[in-house]
């Protein structure tokens, strides 16, 4: 019998994949790759070579932008 594991809601992850931003945040995937890239991006964590973002630091830089 093989046990599952409890989904975490997008809403209380500490961090999310490129994938995950963009469905929860309504930004594409290749803009968020680009921002991503960016020098000194404050939302960007890596694990190896894997980008991941940081929710809490995505959502204030997205709520005091108008445009991007």
């Amino acid at each position: 019998m093989a046990i599952e594991a409890e989904k975490v809601p997008i809403h209380l992850k500490m961090t999310l994949t490129i994938r995950e931003a963009a469905e929860y945040s309504n930004i594409g995937i290749n803009k968020i790759e680009s921002l991503l890239r960016t020098p000194n991006c404050p939302f960007v964590l890596y694990v190896g070579t894997k980008k991941l973002v940081k929710r809490k630091e995505f959502e204030e830089f997205v709520s005091k932008k108008t445009v991007i």
